[in-house]
């Protein structure tokens, strides 16, 4: 390999959340900086009106869709996660949270510092960066979980949430209102429920309109629809192997990239198999073992209830403007997609209650013979959107598994990516309190439970907050 110059002082891997923040902070510093994100670039204007428009709502790159909503399954999890430049944020519901003390708190790394102190501030920065504000949005599905939060005698709970998005006069563009007139134009939400496919009014706080866009500013690069399949070291730093994903042509798809320093911010489904990778092939062989260890979700459950009535609509509103906590541990909120939005039906069927001594796919079949009518009734997707309170449960319960590359049986030519569940720390697939606010919600909207296809017919649990599997430690034996 030949000694050239680096094109970059820095690469940084994934252009999301950990990737935006990085690549505005080394360029203030002074450095030429380049990001490379596997997605592609996406005006206000390019979000597809429905997810029924796969091919710009799905990422399933090898069937030509290009777009900001991928799906992953492993062995023992569903993994909803964002492509594209600003990676999740494009996809992701808005809300911002700050973790409860028990997480500053984890053994697995609380004795490398006081994590809740140490970060407050960092926090306060993102939260200002993102225009962070209470929603001022309540919309029937909020009042609804509202007094779902009552019956379980919780509503002291009941909150609004905290969201990243820019609540001005509704559809109306106005001069930069959160940088000093530096940052881009914005305009007011116009409470169409379609956070989750991508904003298309110009209201939603996306990297692009923050980070990314200050970072580009000051000359950072961004390489977009390029992926890194390998990182070599060389005696002045790194070569990157890329390839454009989006090109069906071999010969104008592959390059190479040059830099004196990485920042992989790609996520657990980008950094963790690409370091596998490497060091499985010799590149980097001084990644410490612990790599892939230690991945966690929010332990997390989808249900929720669709109306049996044609004249209401509850997809008014914004993503998630409502939670509560039903108990210490679970907190449970409000979604919602737009009108016309209803793709992910597809993933939703009868409610089904687990625990033993019956696996859960059998009591699905017995939920779907007992209630036939409605397991035809959750069958029909259009006008879902409109009809459905979809409620996204989490604990904050310790939990966590593996990654690894392996050569499954029906595929032994090319190793993928599976899990595999801590035996003493693994996530429930059945949470008792989902299936209860579950079911009080379709009381009250004279609805039909749900729950999700994966979770209840092959037993997976499903996680939108996938982290972890490059963990902290004081030396490689450790992380």
């Amino acid at each position: 390999m030949k000694n050239q110059s680096p094109e970059f002082d820095y690469i940084v891997i994934g252009s999301g959340f950990g990737g935006s923040v990085a690549a505005l902070r080394l360029a203030e510093k002074g450095y030429s900086v380049a990001v490379i994100e596997r997605g592609k670039r996406w005006r206000n204007e390019d979000f597809p009106t429905t997810n029924w428009n796969i091919r710009k709502y799905l990422w399933l790159p090898k069937l030509f869709c290009f777009g900001i909503q991928a799906l992953t399954f492993l062995r023992d999890t569903m993994i909803l996660h964002g492509c594209g430049v600003g990676g999740g944020s494009l996809v992701y519901a808005s809300t911002h949270l700050v973790p409860p003390d028990e997480v500053f708190d984890d053994p697995c790394w609380r004795f490398l510092g006081d994590w809740k102190s140490d970060l407050a501030p960092h926090y306060a920065t993102a939260s200002r960066m993102l225009g962070v504000t209470t929603a001022t949005c309540q919309s029937e599905t909020d009042h609804m979980l509202r007094t779902v939060a009552q019956d379980m005698g919780r509503e002291s709970t009941y909150h609004a949430t905290e969201v990243a998005i820019y609540f001005g006069e509704p559809g109306r563009t106005v001069r930069d209102p959160y940088f000093g007139g530096t940052g881009p134009d914005r305009a007011g939400c116009q409470l169409c429920g379609g956070c989750m496919v991508g904003c298309r009014h110009n209201a939603k706080n996306t990297l692009d309109k923050n980070y990314l866009y200050f970072a580009e500013k000051l000359g950072v690069k961004i390489i977009a629809e390029t992926e890194v399949q390998g990182i070599h070291e060389t005696p002045g730093g790194y070569q990157l192997d890329a390839v454009r994903i989006t090109s069906p042509v071999p010969w104008v798809r592959r390059r190479t990239i040059r830099c004196r320093g990485i920042v992989l911010a790609a996520g657990v489904l980008g950094t963790v198999p690409l370091l596998m990778r490497c060091k499985s092939r010799g590149l980097l062989p001084r990644i410490s073992a612990q790599l892939g260890r230690f991945v966690r979700t929010n332990s997390e459950a989808l249900v929720g209830s669709t109306s049996r009535r044609r004249d209401v609509d509850y997809s008014r509103g914004i993503a998630i403007a409502s939670g509560f906590r039903p108990d210490e541990n679970t907190g449970i909120e409000m979604c919602r997609y737009g009108a016309g939005q209803d793709f992910m039906s597809l993933l939703c069927t009868v409610l089904v209650p687990g625990g033993p001594p019956w696996p859960r796919w059998l009591r699905f079949v017995g939920q779907a013979v007992r209630r036939p009518l409605t397991f035809l009734r959750l069958l029909h997707p259009f006008g879902w959107a409109k009809r459905t309170g979809i409620l996204l449960v989490m604990q904050s319960l310790p939990n966590h598994m593996s990654l690894e590359l392996r050569r499954h049986w029906y595929w032994p030519f090319q190793q993928r990516l599976t899990s595999q569940w801590d035996s003493t720390n693994q996530v429930p697939k059945y949470l008792p309190v989902a299936n209860e606010a579950a079911e009080r919600l379709a009381k009250k909207m004279d609805g039909d439970a749900s729950a999700s296809i994966p979770e209840v017919v092959f037993n997976l649990s499903t996680t939108a907050h996938i982290l972890g599997g490059c963990p902290m430690g004081r030396d490689a034996s450790e992380g």
